[in-house]
């Protein structure tokens, strides 16, 4: 099955501000940009549309035609707790150093850890697996979009924030119907 994953557009956040599960509006760019990702999918053909029930996402998959596309919680970018809208340099827990240490397992700000984002993600996938889908369109974040190239077996968890997702980039990924992945 393939698997296209569209991040979401630029948003209305101050650079350097954690904003992950937090439900953010779309830059004053959104339609230019909402343009061309419509363009680079324009003749695709989706056997089904999911989308991460944030409004950058929900948005973006609606200017590109999907008024049908579906809502998964388990799309959502890693929910950073209590250091949401925090600029990162303004964060004062002892936590965050060990955090930067092993973003893996630390959960953020009590928040969730990457793993909890990696296991939900591959709970999604391996579900998707079981539908007899051979394309499908995930409008994203670049949290996601990193889990599912993991679960692809295209990237290394601990390299996972070596590779740069931009606003409004498309990822294209194989899913084999092999059996569940475990994390």
């Amino acid at each position: 099955m393939k698997i296209t994953l569209i991040r979401h557009t630029s948003v209305a956040v101050e650079p350097g501000v954690v904003y992950g599960f937090t439900d953010v509006d779309t830059a004053p760019t959104f339609p230019e940009e909402a343009a061309r990702v419509a363009q680079s999918i324009e003749g695709e053909i989706f056997d089904a549309v999911y989308h991460s029930p944030l409004a950058r996402c929900r948005k973006l998959a609606m200017a590109c035609g999907f008024q049908n596309s579906v809502p998964d919680a388990r799309l959502k970018e890693m929910n950073f707790g209590r250091w949401e809208m925090q600029r990162w340099e303004a964060i004062e827990d002892p936590v965050l150093e060990q955090w930067y240490h092993d973003w893996v397992n630390i959960p953020a700000g009590d928040g969730e850890s990457f793993r909890d984002q990696l296991h939900r993600v591959a709970q999604f996938l391996d579900e998707l697996k079981k539908q007899s889908f051979r394309h499908v369109c995930l409008f994203v974040h670049g949290g996601v979009v990193r889990c599912a190239l993991i679960y692809a077996g295209q990237l290394a968890v601990e390299n996972a924030f070596s590779v740069d997702i931009p606003y409004g980039s498309r990822t294209d990924i194989e899913l084999k119907a092999e059996k569940d992945s475990s994390f």
